[in-house]
C-alpha cells in the first residue's frame, strides 16, 4: 500500500473513493465542498440528508456516485465538535474510512480531514497509522484467508503536501505495533522463550541493534533467583533478552524499557481455575511484545537517544520442579521474597529485570506488564494504569500517550500499603491483600529500582480487545508501542 500526499482540491480529485471528515458544527457544504457536490450532481448533500448525518464521532456513511464521475464512491465520517478534535479521533476516523473503502472494493482512497491544532505532520501521521492498523489482518493460523477482496493500493492525503517524512515515521511505528500484535496473538506453542529470543536476534540484524541473550547459567551468576524461580517448572529454557539501540554520536539521554515476558501463565501450583481465562494466557507477554515492537520502530527511526530493551522471558508452568507457595526466593539485589501465590509470577520476573536495568546508568526506566486483574477492575479494558514516584517521568508518559492515542491514568503510590506485603521470614511477600492489588504490585516493583527515575505501566486491560473500533480489534492491540516510541523520541 502506498501513501501519497497532495494539495489537490477535493472538487477536482479523482479516484475510487473520497472520504471527507465533517464536524458536528460545520455540516454546511461551502467552498470547494459545494463545488464538489455540484460536480457529483448533489450526491453529497443527498447522502447527508438520507442518513440524517450529524457528524458525531464514530458515525460514517458511504454511497455510490452515479453517472460518469471520476469518483465512484463518496464517504463521510464524523469528527465530533470542532473544539473537541483529538489526534486519536483523526486516527480512528481514518481507520473507519479505510475499512469502508476496502469493503466497497476500492483500490484508491482519498482522505480529506482538517488539520489538528495546526500540526499537519501529526495529523498526517495519525491518518497513516489509522489506515495501516485498521487494515492489518492476522491470517497466519488459517488454512485460507477469510478476506479475499481486493486490497487498497493507494491512499491520497488531500491537503497534506510536505508531510512525507512524518508519514514514513508513522509507518515505522505501525510496523512495531503490528509486530507486537502478532506476538501477543500467536499461541504459546508458537511464541516461546526460544522464539522470543529469535525475534530479538532478527530485530538486531534488521535494525543494527546490539543484543545479549542471557541463558539460565548467566542469570544464575547474576543471582536472578526471582526470575529463575518462576522458570523452574518449564521444560523450555528461560531467556533474558537485552537489546540496545545506540545512536551515532553522544546520546541526548539514555533510557530503558522493560517488558514482562510470560509466554504462557498457567498460574503455577496456584493454577488458574475454571473461568479464569487460562486459555488466553498467551497474552501475558504483552509487555515484552510492546518492548520488541518499540525496538523495531526505534531501530528504524534512529533517534538521538540510547534505548535498552529488556525482558526476562519464561513460562509459568507446573511440574515436580515447580515453585511452591511458601518458598522464599532471593532476587539479584539481595531482597528476599516469600511466594504466597505462584500466580503472581510476573512481578518476580520483573524484579530481576528492573535490578538489571537499574545498573545500566540510564536516566529513566519504564516497565510495562499485563500485571494485575485488579488494574482491569479499577480502570476497565481500555485504560492502563501508570505509577511513578517521579512527577517528571509520569508527565512524560502522559504526554507521549496523548500523541499515541493510548489511554493511561496515573495511580497513587500509597507507601503505607506496603505493610500488606511484609513477611514474617522474608523481606516481603509477592502479593498483599486483595484491596489495592494493583497498587501493592507497583510498590513491590519499586523495591527493585534503587537509583533511577522509574514508571510502571499495567496494561492488562487494553492489550487485547473483543470489540472493534476504528483501528483496533478484535484481538491483540499492540498497546504500549506508540506511547513507548513517543516517550523515547521525547516529543520530537
Amino acid at each position: 500500500m502506498e501513501f501519497l500526499v497532495t494539495d489537490t482540491p477535493r472538487s477536482v480529485w479523482t479516484g475510487d473513493a473520497l472520504a471527507i471528515g465533517l464536524f458536528e458544527d460545520a455540516l454546511e457544504l461551502t467552498g470547494d465542498l459545494a463545488q464538489l457536490d455540484e460536480k457529483l450532481a448533489g450526491t453529497l448533500k443527498e447522502l447527508l440528508l438520507e442518513v440524517d448525518f450529524k457528524g458525531k464521532v464514530g458515525t460514517s456513511a458511504i454511497t455510490r456516485v452515479g453517472g460518469n464521475n471520476p469518483i465512484r464512491k463518496i464517504a463521510i465520517v464524523g469528527l465530533g465538535k470542532t473544539e473537541d478534535l483529538k489526534l486519536d479521533t483523526v486516527r480512528q476516523a481514518a481507520g473507519v474510512c479505510a475499512k469502508l473503502a476496502k469493503k466497497e472494493k476500492c483500490k484508491t482512497l482519498g482522505i480529506s480531514f482538517p488539520v489538528w491544532k495546526n500540526a499537519p505532520d501529526s495529523t498526517a501521521s495519525a491518518i497513516a497509522e489509522g489506515v495501516e492498523l485498521s487494515l492489518n489482518q492476522d491470517n497466519r493460523f488459517k488454512s485460507e484467508p477469510e478476506d479475499k477482496s481486493p486490497q487498497l493500493e493507494q491512499i491520497h492525503l488531500l491537503g497534506f503536501a510536505g508531510t512525507e517524512s512524518a508519514i514514513a515515521r508513522a509507518r515505522q511505528i505501525t510496523a512495531g505495533v503490528i509486530l507486537a500484535r502478532e506476538l501477543v496473538a500467536a499461541p504459546a506453542n508458537f511464541v516461546t522463550p526460544i522464539t522470543m529470543a529469535e525475534t530479538a536476534q532478527s530485530l538486531a540484524a534488521e535494525c543494527g541493534l546490539e543484543l545479549k541473550i542471557l541463558e539460565r547459567e548467566d542469570c544464575e551468576k547474576l543471582g536472578m533467583g526471582a526470575f529463575l524461580g518462576v522458570a523452574l517448572a518449564s521444560d523450555l529454557p528461560p531467556k533474558f533478552i537485552h537489546l540496545t539501540y545506540k545512536p551515532e554520536g553522544t546520546p541526548r539521554r539514555k533510557i530503558a524499557i522493560v517488558g514482562k515476558g510470560l509466554t504462557f501463565d498457567s498460574g503455577g501450583l496456584n493454577i488458574k481455575g475454571a473461568g479464569s481465562g487460562i486459555e488466553m494466557m498467551k497474552i501475558d507477554m504483552g509487555g515484552a511484545a510492546a518492548t520488541l515492537g518499540a525496538a523495531k520502530a526505534i531501530g528504524h527511526i534512529k533517534p538521538d537517544v540510547e534505548v535498552h530493551f529488556i525482558s526476562a522471558v519464561t513460562e509459568n508452568m507446573i511440574s515436580g520442579r515447580a515453585l511452591r507457595p511458601g518458598d522464599i526466593l532471593t532476587a539479584s539485589n539481595g531482597k528476599t521474597i516469600e511466594v504466597n501465590n505462584t500466580d503472581a509470577e510476573g512481578r518476580l520476573t520483573l524484579a530481576d529485570a528492573l535490578v538489571f536495568a537499574d545498573k545500566l546508568g540510564v536516566d529513566a526506566i519504564v516497565d510495562l506488564a499485563t500485571l494485575t486483574g485488579a488494574c482491569v477492575i479499577a480502570l476497565g479494558d481500555e485504560i492502563a494504569g501508570l505509577w511513578s514516584p517521579q512527577d517528571s517521568v509520569a508527565a512524560e508518559i502522559v504526554a507521549a500517550s496523548e500523541l499515541a492515542g493510548e489511554k493511561f491514568w496515573r495511580m497513587p503510590m500509597e507507601e503505607k500499603y506496603f505493610e500488606g506485603l511484609k513477611a514474617l521470614h522474608a523481606d516481603m511477600k509477592n502479593t498483599g491483600p486483595r484491596p489495592g492489588g494493583s497498587i501493592t504490585a507497583a510498590l513491590f516493583l519499586k523495591q527493585f529500582v534503587k537509583d533511577t527515575a522509574w514508571a510502571h505501566l499495567d496494561i492488562a486491560g487494553p492489550v487485547w480487545t473483543d470489540k472493534e473500533n476504528g483501528y483496533n480489534g478484535p484481538g491483540a492491540t499492540g498497546f504500549g508501542v506508540r506511547t513507548l516510541v513517543h516517550w523515547a523520541l521525547g516529543g520530537a
